[in-house]
């Protein structure tokens, strides 16, 4: 016996799964952002790639260069505008424009023009994207992002820095250089301010499972004596003055440690990240965006881990934050 059909039975058929999307939007088409644009489709990490930028002939050139692109990458889309509703409903929005660091400048003397420009586009980008998690890039990140709290209204899960990723990623290159060992076996972390006042964390560091302090050197390379680890925190201070003064910005790398940044946020990884959020109570630093390694997943930022120190980090980490608050101090936030 054939059963009837009824109209309702097209409702009860399964739908196909959903399959997830997720939007990345990056503000400021410049160096960093269309650099962190193209890291991110590499990667993955995104289905849509969203640039904005009030430079509508810069965007739509930078969107139209990668759209080129797109068959030789992980299956995504790209658009651009210079309309700030191409950020509608993004899951994590990428804050990169800033006032361009030149020769000679350090990261503080931008802060001024850059404070003035989130405090223009910032809440207008919290209108059409009130869910989206913000990680700020623009330097001096530490004070923007401070800034963008106290200006967009937002919880301090959902605004943050990407603060010391890419100084910690600069330490174990360093270190990687000087043991002889491959960088991804490297474990160590910069805290405090991206910065001037910045500090290796050398106690909690490691290199494979042998902890760094106690490193006695590998075949032809030596130990990492107290002068070899001045050596290195100096050269990951520098470093970015380096290579400003010799090709006007940094973009690769700081593209690569936001895009990994992105990759936890979408993923909900929970990894740990030394970004840049604001502190309460954490070894006794409150009311301050510094970076200490910090969970990183799809709500943003939650726990700090309370790495051990030693008097004299605890100190440096110390004195980052009061150089820090003194500056926000000076603008009155």
């Amino acid at each position: 016996m054939t059963e009837s059909r009824d109209s309702d039975d097209e409702q009860l058929t399964p739908s196909a799964p959903h399959r997830r999307r997720s939007k990345l939007a990056i503000v400021g088409a410049g160096a960093v952002g269309s650099t962190m644009a193209y890291a991110a489709l590499m990667r993955g990490a995104a289905r849509t790639v969203a640039l904005y930028d009030i430079n509508s002939a810069k965007v739509n050139a930078e969107v139209l260069d990668l759209g080129h692109g797109i068959q030789f990458m992980p299956m995504a889309e790209v658009v651009g505008s210079d309309d700030i509703s191409v950020c509608a409903d993004a899951d994590v929005v990428m804050f990169t424009a800033g006032a361009k660091q030149k020769p000679g400048q350090t990261r503080m003397d931008l802060a001024e023009a850059t404070i003035s420009l989130v405090r223009k586009v910032l809440p207008s980008l919290v209108e059409v994207a009130p869910d989206a998690v913000y990680v700020m890039v623009t330097n001096p990140v530490d004070i923007v992002t401070y800034a963008a709290l106290k200006l967009s209204g937002l919880p301090p899960t959902q605004l943050f820095g990407s603060g010391t990723v890419l100084d910690s990623s600069r330490l174990r290159y360093l270190i990687a250089q000087r043991t002889g060992v491959a960088v991804q076996n490297v474990h160590a972390y910069i805290a405090g301010e991206h910065g001037d006042s910045e500090l290796p964390l050398w106690s909690s560091a490691s290199i494979g499972a042998v902890p760094l302090l106690e490193w006695n050197g590998l075949g032809e390379h030596g130990p990492l004596t107290a002068q070899v680890r001045d050596e290195i925190a100096r050269e990951v201070v520098e470093s970015a003055y380096r290579i400003i003064e010799g090709k006007g910005a940094t973009n690769y790398a700081v593209a690569l440690a936001g895009s990994r940044i992105i990759e936890a946020i979408l993923n909900d990884e929970r990894r740990i990240l030394p970004v840049s959020s604001l502190l309460d109570d954490f070894y006794g630093i409150s009311d301050v965006c510094l970076s200490v390694p910090t969970i990183v997943g799809a709500q943003g930022v939650s726990d700090r881990l309370a790495v051990p120190m030693s008097v004299d980090e605890l100190a440096g980490l110390r004195r980052s934050a009061d150089a820090l608050r003194a500056v926000a101090q000076r603008f009155g936030l």
